[in-house]
């Protein structure tokens, strides 16, 4: 297939193009690079020893939409592309609203004047609800979202569920997140914030290099086993093989999809701390802060459902996402700003 990926360049986009060449599928890359860097693809035609074609632009500009429909081949799309930062959002839940929910019905209005119907949402487990009981299953309850990021990825996949009830010629594939962490076992390409992380892995690497004094951890006195917030990390090239798996899939259905992507483990902060400092012989200084409004003591997934009908679980393990962390950081201590 030809898979436009909107936010093609960024950490999950710029994994998953390697993963769906790998696949024999072809990706076209679209990003307007406020939160990435087009040297990603480079990286990527290196891993691959494919070139990866790549327009600048934003998804929510229609007329650029269908100049890329009309002059590539499209089969699908893969929907990265959006403002991402929990705390941002809450700072400019406009912007949120706006970026994130425009460039979906952008993209949705431009699909469908060229006959395509093939979409996979990148979604979040935000969407699930904060009173539900662990592991978090795709039929867990949803709503109730803690921040308008969340909100963004919730009310997208009820305009995508909308679209496919008006048209059953639809596939679209829903895929939660868990927590994305590690980087290609290459060390060329991985996760590259801009400013100070937001995430805890790219915070961890950033202060075992010394770009930053110490590591805050957010709240110790959750109920897990040592006080800190319970996550399921999942290696970035986990959740790209998944998107591959769900390609493969809606070429034979159609309607409406959701699969979560996890591992089904929890480990805290605290563990992941441990765990790399262990994997990789280097000392992470942290210091114990508040907790951050909205944020849960445990949330893993269920990806039963994932390994059931995709076909498709996660392979590697905490020593793999701690280790390929490391060797990403490490040989690029700026990220991609050599």
């Amino acid at each position: 297939m030809n898979v436009l990926v909107t936010g093609g360049t960024g950490y999950i986009g710029s994994h998953t193009c390697v993963e769906l060449i790998k696949a024999g599928h072809k990706p076209i890359a679209l990003d307007n690079l406020c939160n990435s860097s087009v040297e990603s693809l480079n990286r990527v035609r290196t891993i691959t020893g494919e070139e990866v074609p790549f327009i600048k632009g934003d998804v929510c500009d229609e007329k650029l939409l269908h100049e890329i429909f009309a002059r590539h081949d499209i089969d699908g799309v893969i929907h990265f592309a959006g403002l991402k930062a929990v705390g941002e959002s809450v700072e400019k839940p406009l912007d949120y609203y706006q970026n994130n929910l425009g460039s979906t019905m952008s993209l949705c209005r431009v699909m469908s004047a060229h006959n395509v119907k093939k979409f996979i949402f990148s979604s979040s487990a935000t969407v699930y609800s904060g009173d539900n009981e662990m592991p978090l299953r795709e039929t867990s309850k949803t709503g109730n979202c803690t921040n308008p990021y969340g909100w963004t990825k919730y009310m997208c996949e009820q305009i995508l569920r909308d679209i496919v009830k008006a048209d059953p010629e639809w596939s679209v594939v829903l895929l939660r997140y868990f927590n994305p962490v590690g980087a290609h076992q290459s060390g060329l390409i991985g996760e590259h914030p801009n400013g100070i992380p937001n995430n805890l892995m790219p915070y961890i690497s950033q202060t075992a290099i010394g770009k930053r004094d110490h590591l805050n951890v957010y709240g110790n006195d959750y109920d897990t086993h040592d006080g800190t917030g319970v996550r399921d990390y999942i290696h970035v090239v986990d959740l790209a093989r998944g998107h591959v798996a769900a390609v493969n899939y809606m070429q034979d259905h159609k309607g409406e999809s959701v699969f979560n992507l996890g591992t089904g483990h929890g480990y805290s902060v605290l563990d992941m701390v441990h765990a790399f400092e262990e994997a990789n012989g280097v000392k992470v200084p942290y210091e114990i802060a508040p907790r951050r409004p909205g944020d849960l003591g445990t949330c893993y997934a269920d990806p039963t459902k994932s390994r059931e009908v995709l076909g498709w679980e996660a392979e590697f393990n905490q020593v793999d996402m701690c280790r390929d962390t490391w060797n990403w950081q490490s040989k690029n201590p700026n990220g991609y700003d050599e």
